[in-house]
């Protein structure tokens, strides 16, 4: 385990009744996880700002499988852009709609600008890309 450093913070006490509030409702055990958690999503974010950043996240799409020709022109995008997509799930919702979650990784600008191209593939009815870290920015 690495080793533990202690420091103070100060902050007024309204705020920290609402940042009590907040990390007991999502169960943090204490004010000490929901800070480094704070931390290391700050350093997430600021790996993903670097376009040139080693980083990794998922791109997740809903869409309507009746759309003409958009399954055949999703998996196509997948296959041109084989060496930042990991893997990809897809689910069936329903009888109509279907959820496609697609793991990337590489450099920031690069996992963008696929999420980008699948998310504003027409007849996609929703998307997102979710940034998250390839465990380097932790260390």
């Amino acid at each position: 385990m690495a080793e533990l450093e202690r420091f103070g913070v100060s902050m007024e006490s309204a705020l920290l009744a609402r940042f009590d509030a907040s990390i007991a409702a999502r169960g943090y055990a204490s004010r000490s996880e929901a800070i480094r958690d704070l931390v290391r999503e700050g350093l997430v974010r600021e790996a993903w700002a670097d376009p040139d950043a080693e980083v990794v996240g998922t791109v997740t799409i809903v869409y309507g499988h009746h759309e003409h020709e958009l399954t055949h022109v999703l998996t196509e995008l997948q296959h041109q852009r084989h060496d930042a997509i990991i893997c990809s799930t897809h689910v069936h919702l329903d009888a109509h709609f279907c959820l496609e979650v697609i793991i990337v990784r590489g450099p920031s600008r690069e996992v963008r600008a696929v999420a980008d191209t699948l998310i504003s593939t027409r007849g996609v009815k929703h998307g997102a890309l979710t940034c998250t870290t390839t465990g380097l920015v932790m260390a």
